[in-house]
């Protein structure tokens, strides 16, 4: 913990500097943290939201890659940009992390998790991320806590957008698009071309089997939006994303002739019909599927035995946000969540479908120097009955800048269809097991939060604890995690100069086993400073993590130095470079494959 109080010592000396700007309403607002509107600096729940500012200075081109800043989140990839990405939100499982599209699920149901490789950049307008046990808002697979990511609409004047670059390791991207609001109609339409040669994904020197070529990833990506307003109560919208993906890999235990490749597609369409009955009520229904299909080949043919995967989540939801008070809000809804899978393993699933009906209820509310925020959910899930979920959370402010939040949850994630149907393995030891039952949650957590105009200092103490975790093999709920740390972030600006800080320390672990949860550190931590000066702008950031253990294997740690220099040439075009793990740091988070190194992109870019 020495750490730590170094760390927040630091932070805090810089409180004083807050004081000597104007302090002003900080009216930016987020969703995710109680499926309403509320500031962002007055949730409960610790909560970061990455600004399309932040996405256009960072140059970054997938979601993986900027999400590796964000305190709390870890990052695995195995290989480079597009290959299977896993993320690790305080600590918890990949399969604890409740991904959204626009509100939409989009991960498999199959394994569990989403393809967020698969999610480029252009098409986001900004991300919320959400830590701490959520379940009682979202359900199922949010113990972890969730991440939302939405799409581009548009908004004023019709504007056109392009952009275009090239890196080493043969990278390419081109990006264009065109939204705006004409009368009653907002619209917006985006569409972006990325590929890469990439790298050998495995190391030969630990797997010499593999195939030692490059191992490329090509994307084509689209999004679309369109909402028409019948008048100022009442509205109705569409909106559409496709992420369509090629991604080459290697297999361990292949041979040096093989080539492995798949094709992953990402999808999501959504229907919401927005109405205000009257002034206190606010109903939203929404209409959606989303999609994760995945197509695997050899030396160019569809693998032999299980090679074909794909979830569709159907999802239907009306939510009614009551305002009782100009301070104080009222959530009610239901959900129906219908979860399809196809696959062309042998033997088929015993189940390929369930059902999902729920009903959720929220109350945030303000009473003067106190708040409370109260959440209950019950999902009614046809495979396993009934799972009862709840929030408690309360914030005491108590200077002009000082805030103080507590909160207590629980939650659940249901197993997923390999987990309890698959039955392809030829060693029946890898086989899914029927009888598991969810994995539960109690999550805890207390914070310190210090806001002014220029400057915010976060500090949050959690500790969540699993039971019923799933491990094996044979799968079986035995194990019993608890994953108790610090989170401390800092962002704050001096004049024309940028700082953002953040560190987690924290102790994921198997407590029935008495070991370090697999590709998870105790410790790691980021810094990112920009300097703005007339037209240029420039920018370094630092990221470190500490050793990771992952199977019987230790990662080693890394600090990883990453560079980026925008010019405006003039209103409306910028040239931007960007210039990655500049000391090429191995930092490798998955045991056996090669990170990318050394990398450099150049870009132009066009906005009207």
């Amino acid at each position: 913990m020495k750490k730590y109080y170094l760390f927040g010592a630091f932070l805090c000396a810089l409180t004083p500097l807050a004081h000597a700007a104007t302090d002003v309403s900080l009216d930016e607002i987020v969703v995710t943290a109680t499926r309403m509107d509320q500031p962002l600096k007055q949730t409960l729940s610790s909560t970061t939201v990455i600004t399309q500012e932040d996405i256009k200075n960072s140059q970054i081109t997938d979601v993986p890659t900027i999400l590796r800043s964000v305190a709390g989140v870890e990052i695995s990839q195995n290989g480079g940009t597009g290959k299977t990405s896993s993320v690790y939100l305080r600590g918890s499982n990949s399969t604890q992390v409740l991904v959204l599209l626009d509100g939409v699920r989009i991960g498999s149901a199959t394994t569990g998790t989403t393809s967020i490789d698969q999610l480029m950049l252009d098409q986001v307008d900004h991300i919320e991320i959400v830590r701490g046990n959520v379940s009682s808002l979202y359900g199922s697979d949010a113990i972890g806590g969730v991440i939302q990511i939405f799409t581009k609409h548009g908004h004023g004047e019709p504007v056109f957008n392009a952009s275009a670059g090239a890196g080493n390791l043969g990278t390419q991207r081109i990006a264009a698009g065109f939204g705006g609001k004409i009368e009653n109609t907002d619209f917006n339409l985006q569409a972006s071309k990325f590929r890469t040669d990439g790298v050998s994904a495995i190391n030969p020197a630990i797997y010499p089997l593999a195939n030692p070529d490059n191992n490329g990833y090509d994307n084509t990506s689209v999004s679309s939006n369109l909402r028409y307003a019948f008048n100022i109560d009442h509205s109705l919208s569409a909106s559409f994303f496709n992420s369509q993906g090629h991604n080459s890999y290697d297999s361990s235990a292949g041979t040096p002739t093989n080539t492995y490749s798949d094709d992953e597609q990402v999808s999501k369409f959504s229907l919401v019909s927005d109405n205000r009955i009257n002034e206190s009520w606010l109903s939203k229904f929404q209409l959606a599927q989303g999609v994760d299909s995945t197509q695997n080949f050899k030396n160019g043919l569809p693998s032999t035995g299980s090679s074909f995967y794909k979830t569709t989540n159907q999802q239907l939801t009306w939510q009614n946000t009551l305002q009782l008070a100009s301070d104080k809000q009222l959530l009610l809804g239901a959900e129906y969540l219908g979860q399809q899978v196809s696959s062309d393993v042998q033997p088929a699933y015993a189940q390929d479908s369930r059902i999902v009906n729920s009903v959720f209820a929220g109350y945030t509310g303000n009473y003067g120097a106190h708040q409370l925020q109260t959440n209950l959910r019950q999902d009614n899930n046809s495979q396993f009955g009934v799972a009862n979920t709840g929030l408690l959370g309360y914030g005491y402010t108590f200077s002009d800048y000082w805030r103080a939040t507590a909160s207590y949850s629980t939650g659940f994630r249901a197993p997923t269809f390999n987990n309890l149907y698959y039955a392809a393995s030829a060693n029946p030891i890898y086989n899914g097991n029927p009888l598991l039952k969810p994995e539960e949650s109690r999550n805890a957590e207390v914070g310190l939060h210090y806001t002014t105009r220029e400057h915010d200092v976060d500090m949050t103490y959690f500790d969540n604890r699993i039971t019923n975790l799933i491990v094996g093999y044979p799968l079986k709920n035995v194990n019993d995690a608890r994953i108790d740390g610090v989170e401390v972030s800092y962002a704050g600006k001096f004049g024309d100069t940028g700082l953002k800080t953040a560190i987690t320390l924290q102790n994921p672990r198997d407590l029935t086993n008495n070991k370090a949860l697999d590709r998870r550190s105790t410790t790691h931590s980021s810094v990112a400073i920009t300097q703005k000066m007339a037209d240029l702008q420039m920018g370094a950031e630092w990221l470190y993590s500490g050793t990771r253990p992952d199977g019987a294997n230790t990662l080693p740690e890394y600090n990883v130095f990453n560079l980026t220099v925008a010019y405006a040439l003039n209103k409306q075009w910028k040239a931007a470079l960007r210039a990655d793990n500049i000391t090429d740091q191995n930092d490798s988070n998955a045991y056996g494959y090669n990170p990318l190194g050394r990398t450099f992109f150049a870009s132009l870019s066009y906005q009207q």
